[in-house]
């Protein structure tokens, strides 16, 4: 299923969390939690709009590369003698630079990502926030994963609801773990709809739970995914608006 299907299902995941789970509050941010959580279990995917945005540090990645190089020249060049030490003082300059120079492309990203999150869990750390550790942890490691393996599995899910859970008692904002869980949930969910489906129990089991409605990328699997969100999205409205009372 496209990002942007999954995205609206998480959105409108979030609204029914928000209008029809007694004692969760309704809430733009926690609207917004259910989408980014919607998106999260395809950061194993290269091309998924999440990966894309987590990635943002690619360019930073490959600088910190060269300046790593420079220094390790600079600091051989100018501190080591003569002799086996300096020579692998520039091997290693040389190295670095190398490498930084060859990343292109899925490496490029994979790397981007760890960092990404390699800086999230230390920030975590430095705050003693577990969750933001957890959370850094999972998207330095999802990216190394086949596309839907254990991301889209029904431990990933429970992982992802534990770190809304840890965030809901550090930050107090009742409601964190429904909605965080919610959106990762109406991803698999969705992609259950495919003909590819889903392994939820990977790897206690390789069986593929599937109701094969929709031909992802193709016209008629683009159309059945916007009837989806819009059947989907109506019953949300239905729900709320027979709880309340005019």
């Amino acid at each position: 299923m496209r990002g942007s299907s999954h995205l609206a299902i998480g959105l409108i995941t979030g609204v029914a969390v928000g209008g029809l789970i007694t004692g969760v509050p309704f809430s733009p941010a926690g609207i917004a939690l259910a989408g980014f959580s919607a998106l999260a279990p395809d950061l194993d995917h290269p091309s998924s709009r999440l990966s894309k945005r987590l990635s943002f540090s690619q360019n930073y990645v490959r600088f910190a590369f060269a300046l790593i190089a420079l220094g390790l020249a600079g600091y051989t060049h100018y501190m080591l003698p003569q002799g086996p030490d300096r020579r692998m003082g520039f091997t290693a300059a040389l190295a670095f630079g190398l490498i930084g120079v060859a990343m292109q492309g899925g490496s490029a990203r994979k790397l981007a990502l760890m960092f990404t999150g390699a800086c999230t869990v230390l920030g975590g750390l430095y705050l003693g926030f577990l969750w933001l550790s957890l959370l850094g942890i999972f998207v330095a490691l999802a990216p190394y994963t086949s596309h839907r393996t254990w991301t889209h599995t029904i431990w990933a899910t429970a992982l992802w609801t534990y770190i809304g859970y840890l965030a809901n008692n550090t930050l107090g904002w009742h409601g964190v773990a429904h909605f965080a869980g919610a959106g990762y949930a109406s991803h698999l969910i969705a992609d259950s709809l495919t003909k590819a489906g889903v392994k939820w129990f990977m790897p206690l089991s390789d069986y593929s739970f599937k109701l094969p409605l929709i031909r992802t990328g193709s016209t008629s699997g683009n159309l059945m995914e916007v009837g989806i969100c819009v059947g989907y999205a109506a019953l949300v409205l239905v729900l709320i608006v027979s709880r309340m009372n005019f």
